[in-house]
């Protein structure tokens, strides 16, 4: 199988806008059509709260014909246009979809932050992790979702094996991002956001990048758009994931960054996975 996430921070405006951002954006969505991968998982869509539009829909069986598709909107009490997930699937696959709430805080569960794909003898799911925020204000708030979304995903393993993928919005070890000594309480960079990934993955999952390709240093899978040199000077992170239950990994073949181009912010990343 061959999957691809990307958060693509606004899929809305990828399709609809003509800026130069929402071209850069729409190269990519061709790189992906070119690759022909099963599953497609996207953050960030801000779509509307009923979805997707029909032109929108229009626009994505452009690219995709024969894939079906799943979403899940921010909705009230939550912002709108806020978040949000979608998946593009092959359409011979089937899955059984479901959209899981987790008790998380706030309104975390209403920002529209996981869907979950289930086959007969595995999982695909994908997270939008909530950002802990300026000034570290839904740090707390983030704390008690990692604990949930960790308790969910080791739940589904318990049934059978899981691949998970998203923005986790956090930069795992020091390596996992270019400046660390200057970032140590920034958002993603926190003790406690990484302590909250290391409890994830001491729950029986393998982060798959780490797993084929070592300490390699230097590959990141975003770069801030408020600095228009980033992604030039490779000054990124690497907060994007593609996870495995550990007795699945050793069926990775594949799990690295789809090159984006000068497009700022997160890049798409690739797993393939003999299953």
């Amino acid at each position: 199988m061959k999957l691809i996430s990307w958060n693509i921070d606004s899929l809305n405006a990828a399709l609809t806008s003509d800026s130069a951002r929402a071209l850069l954006s729409r190269a990519v969505i061709d790189t992906l059509a070119e690759k022909k991968p099963d599953i497609i998982a996207i953050q960030e869509t801000k779509l509307p709260a009923k979805g997707p539009t029909k032109k929108h829909l229009e626009i994505l069986k452009n690219y995709f014909a024969d894939y079906d598709i799943a979403w899940r909107s921010s909705v009230e009490p939550a912002r709108k246009s806020y978040a949000g997930t979608i998946f593009i699937y092959k359409s011979e696959l089937k899955p059984t979809v479901t959209y899981p709430n987790i008790g998380a805080p706030a309104t975390m569960d209403a920002e529209g932050r996981i869907i979950t794909l289930e086959f007969d003898h595995f999982f695909v799911t994908q997270v939008y992790t909530p950002n802990a925020g300026d000034g570290l204000r839904r740090l707390e708030e983030r704390q008690i979702w990692d604990e949930k979304y960790a308790a969910y995903l080791a739940d589904l393993d318990k049934q059978k094996p899981v691949l998970a993928a998203g923005d986790y919005n956090v930069a795992h070890q020091e390596i996992d991002l270019a400046h660390p000594a200057s970032n140590r309480r920034s958002p993603g960079f926190t003790d406690e956001e990484r302590a909250g990934f290391t409890n994830l993955l001491a729950k029986g999952f393998t982060d798959t990048f780490r797993y084929i390709h070592g300490d390699i240093p230097d590959v990141y899978s975003w770069w801030a758009q408020r600095s228009k040199t980033s992604k030039i000077n490779n000054s990124g992170w690497r907060i994007d994931y593609w996870l495995t239950s550990n007795r699945i990994a050793d069926k990775v073949l594949k799990s690295e960054m789809i090159d984006s181009g000068t497009r700022q912010d997160h890049t798409p990343i690739l797993l393939e996975i003999d299953l």
